[in-house]
């Protein structure tokens, strides 16, 4: 059930920025993505990560497991965003913002948001 959600926000992702034309590596960015997936979902079940208000992971605890893999994952957002941004004609920071929310929303009960103000909280 979580990998399904996690798939739907991150189809809806992908299905925009392909939309827009995107490069030939946009491929490889949706074939990471998925490949890093499980590892996501477990970090988050765990506690280690949670979605920012922003748009990206980031470790919610003293534990800093996988950090190649969050550190990748914001990377290939980032990216994503920016090619969004460009193509809407705003910012990388209120697509990631908007982005945030729609991420809270398909949250699992237990998971870590951050919230506008930069307060962390569980679902």
């Amino acid at each position: 059930m979580k990998q399904q959600k996690f798939y739907a926000v991150l189809t809806c992702l992908l299905v925009a920025y392909f939309a827009i034309g995107a490069p030939a590596f946009a491929d490889d960015i949706k074939a990471r993505m998925k490949q890093r997936l499980p590892i996501i979902i477990d970090l988050k079940a765990r506690g280690i990560v949670g979605e920012d208000n922003k748009g990206y992971l980031d470790f919610v605890g003293g534990k800093k497991e996988k950090a190649d893999v969050v550190a990748a994952e914001n990377k290939d957002r980032d990216t994503v965003y920016k090619a969004i941004a460009k193509q809407q004609g705003t910012t990388v920071d209120l697509v990631g913002q908007h982005r945030a929310r729609q991420i809270a929303l398909k949250a699992n009960s237990g998971e870590w948001l951050q919230d506008a103000n930069g307060n962390w909280y569980q679902k």
